[in-house]
């Protein structure tokens, strides 16, 4: 393995180890394809490579943002308009970024997210109908150029991902709860997204062993961020 050492980046104040940027990997996906997992596994092979990683997640990832995700996870179904539920996670996502995301790759560190601003997109404009121009805007305003260096869409047909989410525990958050045409909307939503983004997106093969999953999503990392 080649010697890792640190040194400042240009781009956005961020700081690189050997010759790559420090990278920010997002996972995306339905609910119970395995995001939680597959990141766990990911980081520990990067860091088995000597790379520092920060693992997050979203809603949440930062003091204030977790405050919000009590708020968008909890409760009924209908708790919140789409509409609502838009603005509480890019605020939510301001507050990630601001103390979580950047300031670790700023000192260096990889950032692997469980779940990022695609995700707004898929649940709330394709799933729910918010109304995609408004969601590209807050995207803009909030992310800017903070957008991942890769996305994995982890895929997989959706009875098979809600079968999952109930052998983990039943179905606990109010996304979970919904319909099957709710969940079912919100697939194909993550399938366009990677059809109109493919430089930044990748969707990966779910089903299977949890380490054929893994090597596939390795495969992806290794040929579009380490070589």
């Amino acid at each position: 393995m080649r010697p890792l050492w640190l040194y400042d980046h240009p781009r956005r104040g961020i700081r690189a180890w050997g010759d790559m940027v420090a990278k920010f990997i997002t996972f995306e996906g339905g609910e119970g394809v395995g995001k939680s997992t597959q990141i766990r596994l990911l980081a520990e092979r990067l860091r088995g490579s000597g790379i520092e990683v920060v693992t997050t997640r979203e809603p949440g990832g930062s003091p204030g943002a977790e405050q919000i995700r009590k708020l968008l996870v909890e409760g009924e179904p209908g708790r919140w308009t789409p509409l609502s539920e838009a603005l509480l996670l890019f605020a939510a996502r301001a507050d990630h970024l601001a103390r979580t995301i950047n300031p670790a790759r700023a000192r260096g560190a990889w950032v692997i997210s469980d779940r990022f601003a695609d995700s707004t997109w898929a649940y709330q404009s394709g799933a729910q109908g918010v109304a995609l121009d408004s969601v590209k805007v807050l995207r803009k305003m909030v992310v800017g150029a903070d957008e991942p260096d890769l996305t994995l869409i982890l895929d997989m047909p959706v009875e098979d991902g809600l079968a999952r989410a109930m052998e983990r525990g039943g179905l606990e958050n109010r996304y979970e709860r919904m319909g099957l045409p709710f969940h079912a909307r919100l697939r194909q939503a993550f399938l366009d997204i990677a059809k109109a983004e493919p430089e930044r997106c990748v969707v990966i093969d779910a089903r299977g062993s949890t380490d054929a999953v893994a090597a596939r999503i390795y495969t992806v990392v290794d040929e579009r961020l380490m070589r």
